[in-house]
């Protein structure tokens, strides 16, 4: 099996997407998806508009369940979510992830603790990131950088997920607040430190593509793909789809870079196991 059309990091209207699952199954099994993971925000112990809530847990488990019974002849289905790591209370090691019957998980980080132990939402636009640094971090985006990594290491550390989730998505934004920063030691450091731990622990690590499209760019990013290669690492190409149309979105360019870099399989879900697949003509 070697088309590669597969996505494990997708969202619904369980948390912020924008369609019902089944259109998001739809729209794989006519693009000739051979597997495909839906994986909506993991509840926080607050409400918030990107998350589902607790209460919705065995529901979307109990659909998926079903679905993929209903969709067993034409798509893989796989039941995962994406857990956000806040402290050592508040990750996907929590308790009450532990017994869930998910095929998989994805760690991610989107909030982080400004200088004064406040929590501040990082994951955004461009013109809102810059607001956030200049308003809740007192310009001090080499902070942001800082934590930012540093709640990724202790993830990394606690454990409880097996795909690290877009390791440098700040990335863009940051070099948008100070352009060269992304390719300083400072940050390039910092990429190598989280990547060192995560391939020694076994983790995937994720090629996140939903940017491609408006920015070019990919979570890890382009620059860095010769540290998975010289790394070992477990890739896997994921587009963080939000609307059914784009599960494929940025797909073939990240598998063609990967490629050029040097990296000749990428992990995929086949009958309930993750496998090293080949990289297809691209």
């Amino acid at each position: 099996m070697t088309s590669n059309l597969t996505n494990y990091h997708s969202h619904s209207l369980y948390c912020d997407g924008h369609a019902p699952i089944r259109d998001f199954l739809d729209e794989a099994v006519r693009q000739g998806f051979t597997s495909y993971g839906v994986s909506p925000h993991a509840p926080l112990p607050w409400t918030t508009r990107w998350t589902m809530l607790a209460l919705e847990l065995p529901v979307f488990i109990h659909e998926m369940h079903r679905l993929r019974e209903e969709y067993k002849e034409r798509l893989e289905l796989y039941c995962g979510l994406e857990i956000d790591h806040i402290d050592q209370d508040i990750n996907p090691q929590a308790g009450i992830f532990k017994n869930l019957t998910l095929d998989y998980k994805i760690g991610s980080v989107h909030l982080i603790h400004n200088q004064a132990g406040r929590l501040v939402d990082i994951d955004l636009n461009v013109e809102k990131f810059r607001k956030a640094v200049d308003d809740s971090f007192s310009g001090d985006v080499e902070y942001v950088v800082g934590k930012y990594f540093e709640a990724q290491m202790e993830m990394a550390g606690t454990g409880g997920f097996d795909i690290l989730g877009h390791m440098d998505k700040i990335s863009f934004n940051v070099e948008s607040y100070r352009p060269g920063l992304t390719s300083s030691r400072f940050y390039t450091d910092k990429v190598e430190r989280l990547l060192e731990l995560a391939t020694s622990k076994s983790y995937i690590i994720e090629v996140n593509t939903k940017a491609y499209a408006k920015q070019g760019v990919t979570f890890i990013g382009r620059a860095h793909y010769h540290l998975l290669k010289d790394m070992g690492a477990k890739v896997v190409v994921n587009s963080d789809s939000h609307y059914p149309s784009l599960i494929n979105a940025g797909r073939m360019e990240a598998l063609h870079d990967l490629k050029e870099a040097g990296i000749k399989e990428v992990m995929e879900l086949h009958g309930g196991k993750w496998c090293n697949v080949a990289i297809g003509s691209v």
